[in-house]
């Protein structure tokens, strides 16, 4: 048994050590062949995909080069000392690859896709396989803390559960907003915050002037025709966002014309720059280095929904080709998903404006909350994505994802702090150089997941997380009755 976890756990090492932006198209082009697409259409929609992920990764990377020596001056100019260090999420998941527990997660988390998928329980196929790594890292810590074997793997089976269903339930919210059908949100952090947007919403909706405030720079979209969206709701689409509109189930209303100074903060380049203008500000920078600052920013945010729009392109016409297979050979089977990682939301205007604005706002919250021992920085531009199906399922409304982020920004906070004893332990013992001179280390958003977090301290049996049970069974429960509804609706 040992021989084969070790055999196993070669293969995963050798397996994931290519970027995730190669594992990826490998893995959608056998897709698309099992699907019986054509060889050049199968090859050149794997090519997409991978060229945009590689194109997100390239611009995300700029974009912390230009953004992290600017929070380290702010923290230096204004003389604030942190005792714990976020240094992004890379090496949780790093740690999480190190394990010995991750082979036999990972396996198992894969069959469990393929139990439900079987057994009827989802309709959902988890094809990012980059991101298991989130369910294989609940399982790490729990066999850290508790040094047991089975209570890591049940760990592994629950989240697994949990998070497949979140991305089945995301599928209709993409399909709406975006026009790509068969499309769901893949990772834990992202698909798991759906209960929670989906419960603020219906609340938000029932406060007298709260829910007529709407701010929503994707309508444009639908006015005139912005290229920029092209990708996603056209050529992958087809007609469905068409008739998402029709059903009338999306917030991006048709309107004779938008007021000029509304339009031009619809922009996630003007954002971007005026994001990066004010961070730059609040370094001390002079004004060369503001504006080459402000005008980098505003690059990168016209830069992520082009490679975005070729993600959603390549992933469209894959989704197709597998939905027709599957519901030819299966005619009872039908409404298949396909979960993947984010990077075709980021055509989206109002989720790059929401992710840039919540940015300050992070730093903000930082200085002021009490007891939070962190200044984020590795992972703050983490935060376009992990909010990203929050403002889908607010229907693109600026104004309710950023007032809906508020708690999760100071959630990510409390818990990153809480939690970084034991991602630095974990990352000492698997033998990592943390560079921290003896600091403490965590990560901002994947550090301070909420769900992860409850869970790590419920396997445990704790009495504070014990009693949360009924709260967090009543929001997957509102969250289910919500899909359902939708479902009978487009029906």
């Amino acid at each position: 048994m040992t021989t084969f976890i070790e055999i196993l756990g070669s293969g995963f090492t050798a397996f994931f050590s290519y970027k995730a932006y190669v594992i990826l198209p490998a893995f959608m082009l056998i897709l698309a062949f099992a699907a019986r697409m054509k060889a050049s259409d199968a090859l050149r929609s794997a090519i997409q995909i991978g060229a945009g992920f590689a194109g997100i990764f390239v611009v995300f990377t700029f974009f912390v080069s230009q953004i992290s020596p600017a929070i380290d001056s702010i923290i230096k100019v204004r003389g604030l000392d942190y005792p714990v260090l976020d240094i992004g999420w890379p090496p949780l998941a790093a740690i999480t690859w190190s394990a010995s527990l991750t082979p036999l997660a990972i396996a198992l988390a894969m069959l469990v896709n393929l139990a439900m998928l079987a057994t009827r329980m989802t309709r959902n196929l988890y094809v990012d396989l980059w991101n298991y790594w989130h369910f294989a890292f609940l399982g790490v810590m729990i066999q850290g803390a508790t040094g047991s074997v089975f209570l890591g793997i049940a760990s592994v089976v629950l989240i697994t559960v949990y998070t497949i269903k979140c991305a089945e339930w995301s599928a209709p919210h993409v399909l709406r907003e975006t026009g790509l059908d068969g499309i769901a949100v893949s990772p834990l952090s992202v698909a798991g915050l759906l209960p929670y947007a989906v419960c603020i919403d219906w609340l938000f909706d029932r406060v007298p002037g709260l829910r007529r405030l709407s701010w929503n720079p994707s309508r444009k979209r639908n006015i005139g025709g912005d290229a920029s969206g092209s990708a996603s709701g056209g050529s992958a689409s087809g007609g469905s966002a068409d008739a998402a509109n029709a059903n009338g189930e999306s917030s991006r209303e048709k309107t004779a014309a938008i007021p000029a100074a509304e339009s031009l903060l619809g922009e996630p380049m003007v954002i971007g720059f005026l994001v990066g203008a004010f961070l730059a500000f609040l370094a001390g920078y002079g004004i060369r280095e503001l504006l080459e600052m402000a005008v980098n920013i505003a690059a990168v945010m016209f830069l992520l929904p082009r490679c975005g729009g070729l993600i959603g392109e390549g992933m469209g016409a894959v989704s197709r080709a597998v939905k027709e297979l599957v519901e030819r050979k299966f005619p009872s089977f039908t409404g298949l998903s396909i979960a993947m990682d984010t990077g075709f939301l980021m055509t989206n205007p109002s989720v790059i404006a929401t992710g840039l604005i919540l940015m300050p706002i992070s730093l903000a919250l930082a200085f002021i909350l009490p007891g939070n021992r962190v200044i984020p920085v590795g992972d703050l531009p983490n935060l376009i994505s992990i909010m990203s199906l929050t403002v889908l399922i607010l229907r693109g409304n600026v104004i309710r994802a950023v007032l809906a982020a508020l708690p999760v920004l100071a959630t990510f906070l409390w818990f990153s702090s809480s939690l970084s004893p034991v991602f630095t332990r974990e990352a000492l013992k698997a033998g990592m150089d943390v560079g921290a001179s003896g600091r403490e280390i965590t990560a901002f958003t994947d550090g301070g997941n909420q769900l992860r977090f409850w869970l790590y301290h419920l396997f445990q049996g704790n009495p504070y997380a014990i009693a949360a049970l009924p709260l967090a069974a009543a929001l997957v429960f509102f969250a289910w009755k919500a899909h359902r509804a939708s479902m009978r609706k487009a029906v």
